[in-house]
Parts: structure tokens; sequence; C-alpha cells
């Protein structure tokens, strides 16, 4: 008899277990905790690599149902509800009434009153207004982030929960969010279909072409709050802020020091591996630092400079 075939007592009609008690669930492989029974066994699943739902037609395995529906739906794209206007058709019954207000040419049309937006639905205008309200309706159980949008909060949760649902065919990568893994899949067919206009630059995420286009604009939109230093990217301000608050989020695995930039972690672990990424192109010297390598080859080009100016 399987595992399947117990009783389906303490269950949710999703068939994930129902959460036992609201108070922080324990610890077992990691030092996260979690609000409810159910999140923990679901994370732990990222621990003891079990995958309990099976699809019946390639028999990949996933750690939630949902996901297995998910998939399910993209293997026999089952796309019950058609339009009658073009025949496109679509998975939900939702979707297509989405797409059937393109056909509407009365439709009604929503502005928003702050700044001029036009949108086709109510519910899509509400959901804007959060921008400007600051509302966040939407939290998450296990940190204090909040959330515009229940699909935001979705996305979030899969940090905490360790899912990643959305798989590259090509490789074994997985990924949390179905834009990462576009992006990804971009690496393998080499399309890259974000276009600089000022310059002849391609790449494969829109974000890393307004990081680029700022290099010529020179536009820097991103503050320090601690000394009002400005920065392209926001993830350059992050590493910054860094300076002020003393955070040192990259810790080695092999001693107890800890660094502010992920670099330096990475250039520290040398130390520990013994490797030498940097090698003189001159010689067979190779270096742990590539500030090593420079300054090594300042030194052959001097010495070369005065054994010509000696012969």
């Amino acid at each position: 008899e399987g595992p399947d075939s117990h009783s389906d007592r303490g269950k949710s009609p999703s068939g994930e277990p129902d959460p036992e008690t609201p108070k922080p669930a324990r610890q077992h492989f990691c030092s996260q905790s979690f609000r409810g029974l159910r999140n923990l066994k679901v994370h732990e699943r990222t621990h003891t690599g079990e995958n309990p739902y099976d699809c019946s037609r390639c028999g990949k395995s996933f750690t939630k149902l949902g996901n297995l529906k998910e998939h399910e739906r993209t293997q026999t794209r089952e796309k019950c509800f058609q339009c009658s206007q073009c025949g496109k058709r679509f998975t939900k019954l939702r979707y297509l009434k989405q797409h059937e207000e393109i056909h509407t040419e009365d439709r009604k049309t929503y502005h928003c009153s702050q700044c001029g937006k036009i949108f086709t639905g109510l519910g899509n205008l509400k959901i804007h207004m959060r921008i400007h309200s600051g509302e966040k309706p939407y939290h998450c159980s296990h940190c204090v982030k909040s959330f515009t949008q229940l699909v935001s909060l979705k996305e979030h949760e899969r940090i905490h929960t360790g899912e990643k649902p959305y798989h590259c065919s090509n490789c074994e990568k997985s990924f949390t969010h179905r834009g990462s893994l576009k992006a990804h899949e971009r690496i393998h067919s080499g399309e890259k279909p974000y276009q600089c206009s000022r310059c002849e630059k391609s790449f494969t995420r829109l974000g890393s072409l307004k990081r680029h286009e700022r290099g010529h604009t020179g536009e820097k939109p991103y503050h320090c709050s601690h000394c009002g230093k400005n920065f392209r990217c926001y993830a350059s301000l992050k590493e910054h802020e860094r300076i002020h608050t003393g955070e040192k989020p990259y810790h080695c695995s092999n001693c107890e020091k800890s660094f502010t930039h992920r670099g330096s972690l990475k250039a520290h672990e040398r130390i520990h591996t013994g490797e030498k990424p940097f090698q003189c192109s001159q010689c067979e010297k190779s270096f742990r630092w590539s500030g090593s390598l420079k300054k090594h080859e300042r030194l052959v080009e001097y010495l070369e400079k005065c054994n010509l100016s000696n012969s």
C-alpha cells in the first residue's frame, strides 16, 4: 500500500496538510521558521528532495499539488475557453473575459485621477491606485513585507519556501519567477531582444538595457539617504548602503569572515581553495586577485623597458 492510500484526515481540499498551529513551526534542516506547519512541510521538501505529486503523463514530480496542476495544463495545452471574435483560446475563463474587452469598441475605460493613466477594467484601476495610496493589503506570513497584488505576494513567498516551479528544458536550472526563466532561456537561444537605440549593444533582459542606457544619459536615479550619493543601479545603491549600516551578508563557509560584497567573498574564498584564475600573458605566473596580476604586469613592462634601454 503506497503513502497516498492513507487517510486524508488533516488535509486541505488542495491535498496539502492543514496548518495545525498558528505558532512558529519547529526548525529541522536550516534556521528558517514558519508560522504554519503546512509551510514548514512544503519547505522541508527542498531539503529532503521529496516530490510527492507525480505527473501521470511524463513522470515529473513536484513538491506542491498546485505546481503539478500548472504543469499538467502546460502538458496538455488545455485551452477550453475560445474567443468568438478571433478564435484565440485560453486556459481560464477570466483570461478570455479580459481578452474580449479588446474587441469591444464601446468598452468602458477607467481613468486614474492621480496620473491620468487609462485602464480597461475597474479592478485594474483599483490595483493601480494602490501605487498612489501606498496601500499594500497582501502581507507575507514569513516576514514583514507587504504587496499591492496577490500575485506579487505569491511570487515573494517562494523565497521563503524555496519553491522554484519554472524549469529550464535545456538544462537543470529552476526558477522562482516565470520572467527569470524566460530571461535565462535566452542564454541558450542567443536571443537578445532589447537593443540600445544609441549604440549596437543588445541585451537578454530589459533591466540590463535600462542600466546600460543610463551610461549614455548619465542618469543616476537611486539616492543614498545617508550621504546623498547617487547611483545608476539599485543594486549599486544597496551595496553602498552597507558602508553606512555595517551589514555584511556574505559569509565564508570555511572561516568566520563576512563581507559587504559578493565579489569580496569570492576573492577571499580563493585563499581556502588555492585557486589563481588571473594569469600573466607574458609568463606562466598566476594570481589570486586581478590587482596582483596588474601589479605584476606593470613590473614586467618596467623590466622590459630597462632591458631595452640597456641593450
